[in-house]
């Protein structure tokens, strides 16, 4: 065993030579470098940073399998069913895009609308006038050609634009 200085602190490192056949070695110690009261940084220094990259101790490998290339998606399909234990969400239903468009109505069905609403809130129901107008949509839409042909002869027609101020 030979002693030598190291470079970069200038401290005496054992050297190990290896056993040869004949000979059989006892157990070398290494005596580990002490830390210099001038360094008190934790990152390791350049010399530490080498004998990391050499040592024969793998890197960690990361804990989430990320493929480097895109997988088929039938075949990620099939990992993803062997692999899944928590029961997927349900898909949500497509947001439907509304619609804000104004019109002109008589004073006596903008009553008839108030009116339809103090029914729901006293069957415990509460409704929004355009609620009770899209409810009415759904039932005309029910209807057959006779019953909305009279449905649409019992409206009266009026004049579209504001009102004037009377």
């Amino acid at each position: 065993m030979t002693t030598t200085a190291s470079p970069s602190t200038g401290k005496k490192l054992a050297k190990v030579t290896p056993p040869t056949a004949k000979k059989t070695a006892a157990p070398v110690k290494v005596k580990a470098q002490t830390k210099s009261a001038k360094t008190t940084s934790t990152r390791p220094s350049s010399v530490q940073k080498t004998a990391l990259k050499n040592s024969a101790i793998p890197a960690p490998k990361s804990s989430s399998p990320v493929p480097k290339k895109p997988m088929p998606a039938a075949q990620a399909d099939a990992i993803k069913s062997k692999t899944s234990t928590v029961k997927a969400k349900p898909a949500k239903d497509k947001k439907v895009k509304v619609m804000r468009d104004s019109f002109t109505i008589p004073k006596v069905e903008f009553n008839q609308i108030g009116e339809l609403k103090k029914r729901a809130v006293a069957m415990g129901i509460e409704v929004k006038k355009s609620e009770l107008i899209r409810a009415g949509l759904l039932l005309i839409n029910g209807l057959t050609d006779a019953q909305f042909k009279l449905a649409l002869s019992a409206v009266p027609t009026v004049k579209t634009g504001r009102p004037s101020k009377d």
